[in-house]
């Protein structure tokens, strides 16, 4: 497939309420502005204001689409239909979000780009055979659209061309609905559909186990401040949840409502994958965002709808092996209200 180089830019959807930009460079969204309960906009995702600091490895995965495979993969081995693959160690001593140059890092080409009252921007992606050591080639497309007022939809799609490969695609925006130069996001309170969470080991993988999270520091079945019991999870909650019992509309499942008390933003997130990963911003320190922003530990919050970590060592876990002939779909529903 010819190359089309494009540079990176800086694309704006606006439908008179909601204003997101979003690069072609990792399909990354840089800023997102809502209304609060006074009716006042503000920037509610950490980012940069340039793209210079995304495209010098400044950012710490803010807003962009990962992959080939997102989270981490144990030791960056797998073995698919009795081969055996090596991927790069990125993040020592497992390989995370599709290696060194994952989908993050990619200038990925503008397909369509529509404005008017349901805006939207569609982004390709060609990923050849043996791209960061992953096998086969595959064509990925994603689009974001504003589907309402103060929602915004992100459909994103894979099809292999060739031979049978893994693809798990997540959305790594950090948010912060209090205003993204807000401080940190522990007063926010987060409920989460899920009954279940897969622990971890000392390098971040799931064990395999799949445990309730009832009667632990785990538990948001109901709306509960994220600062409460962070203190007993180590750095921080940085965990994948199994989403097992949200309600559904439209083939989506409810994942998690996030609220921030001074200003009465709500987000709730809705989606379509078995897990989501629940980040608390541990590792961000000192990085100096937009407008000169400090964002420190905890900065903001992701919410990074997934397949499992791990998955493709994991037996018990949903597979994310994709063959020709299957597409992989992933689709975000992100409703913006005040309370």
């Amino acid at each position: 497939m010819a190359d089309q180089t494009q540079n990176p830019e800086l694309f704006e959807l606006n439908n008179g309420t909601m204003q997101v930009l979003i690069s072609n460079l990792g399909c990354t969204i840089t800023s997102l502005s809502v209304p609060d309960k006074d009716g006042k906009l503000a920037d509610v995702v950490l980012g940069f204001d340039s793209l210079d600091p995304y495209l010098k490895g400044l950012s710490p995965y803010f807003g962009c689409i990962v992959g080939r495979v997102a989270n981490r993969i144990k030791d960056g081995k797998f073995t698919l239909d009795g081969e055996q693959y090596s991927l790069p160690i990125n993040k020592p001593p497992n390989s995370l979000h599709g290696g060194k140059e994952g989908f993050d890092k990619k200038v990925w080409q503008v397909s369509e780009y529509k404005k008017g009252e349901n805006p939207s921007i569609t982004f390709k992606y060609h990923s050849a055979d043996g791209e960061e050591g992953y096998p086969g080639a595959i064509s990925v497309t994603a689009t974001y659209t504003l589907t309402s007022s103060t929602t915004m939809r992100l459909d994103m799609e894979a099809i292999p061309e060739n031979k049978p490969t893994i693809i798990n695609l997540a959305q790594h925006t950090y948010w912060n609905l209090g205003g993204h130069n807000s401080g940190d996001v522990l007063n926010h309170s987060i409920q989460l559909w899920a009954n279940h969470v897969t622990p971890v080991d000392e390098n971040t993988v799931p064990t395999g186990e799949i445990m309730p999270v009832k009667g632990t520091p785990f538990d948001f079945t109901s709306e509960k401040k994220i600062g409460t019991s962070i203190h007993e999870v180590g750095m921080g909650y940085d965990h994948n949840y199994v989403l097992d019992c949200g309600d559904e509309k439209s083939g989506l499942k409810h994942v998690a409502k996030v609220k921030e008390p001074s200003s009465g933003r709500v987000l709730n997130l809705w989606a379509t994958t078995p897990g989501v990963q629940f980040y608390t911003g541990n590792y961000v320190n000192g990085v100096v965002g937009k407008g000169g922003a400090a964002y420190g530990k905890h900065a903001g919050l992701c919410l990074e709808t997934q397949g499992f970590p791990n998955a493709v060592n994991q037996p018990n876990f949903p597979s994310v092996v994709v063959k020709p002939g299957e597409k992989y779909q992933h689709t975000m529903l992100f409703e913006f209200s005040v309370e």
